[in-house]
């Protein structure tokens, strides 16, 4: 099967992005306090320069510029809500630092995998903030950045194809996943469970797309990005 021709799905998206209506910020956003202090977080974490991966992108150069301006978009996306919220962004936050040196350690592959599992684990953090957040502005930036990274998951293992790279050793990406998603449960899981995802089922999602993720790489076509996070009835435990 012939792999996407990403360069032309970004610059349709860019496209589209330029003629689609802003969401309507005068409305403000209404969030629990730690919510907001996850998504100042999130926000961090979406606004990097990224030059490291346009340097090695090869064929592909003009593809990862352009997802690298959908990650800059997301960051706006997200600092509209803290500010209408009646907080700002912060400058920075030792969890993505501690991504970015990771990602950038050892070359282009160990940095395409960290990439990708941070984006399987936003997959899911965006799932629950558009369906649990309950804030009609924050539902809608969610929206926005969840269907940019379903695109996103599929990219980053096309790009993968092309490095040669089908059979894995699961234990080096096993590793890796599992300290990525325990960062992210001490980090935001009181977030996750205020907006009805509890860590268990968090954690188990995340982890079978990974799973998923893993075959594919191997087999066949790029996954469409799988189970959706289902928030759990608010009061029950």
């Amino acid at each position: 099967m012939p792999l996407v021709d990403w360069r032309a799905e970004f610059e349709a998206e860019a496209r589209r992005r330029r003629t689609r209506p802003e969401p309507e910020w005068s409305g403000g956003a209404r969030l629990d306090p730690v919510v907001v202090r996850s998504v100042e977080r999130f926000q961090v974490g979406e606004s990097g320069d990224g030059e490291n991966l346009i340097a090695d992108a090869g064929r592909h150069r003009v593809a990862v510029g352009l997802f690298l301006e959908e990650e800059r978009n997301h960051a706006r996306l997200l600092a509209n809500p803290l500010a209408t919220a009646g907080v700002g962004t912060i400058a920075g936050h030792w969890s993505d630092t501690l991504f970015v040196r990771a990602r950038r350690a050892l070359g282009v592959r160990l940095e395409l995998m960290v990439l990708l599992i941070a984006e399987l684990v936003a997959l899911g953090y965006h799932r629950a903030l558009r369906d649990g957040s309950g804030d009609r502005l924050a539902t809608d930036v969610a929206a926005r950045i969840l269907a940019d990274k379903e695109r996103h998951v599929p990219f980053h293992v096309d790009r993968f194809r092309e490095l040669g790279i089908r059979r894995v050793v699961r234990p080096a990406w096993r590793v890796p996943t599992a300290a990525a998603l325990a960062i992210v449960l001490f980090g935001h899981g009181r977030a996750l469970r205020t907006l009805g995802v509890p860590r268990i089922a968090f954690t188990a999602q995340t982890w079978a797309l990974f799973e998923q993720v893993l075959v594919d790489l191997r087999r066949g076509p790029a996954p469409v990005p799988g189970p959706r996070l289902r928030a759990r009835p608010r009061g029950l435990a």
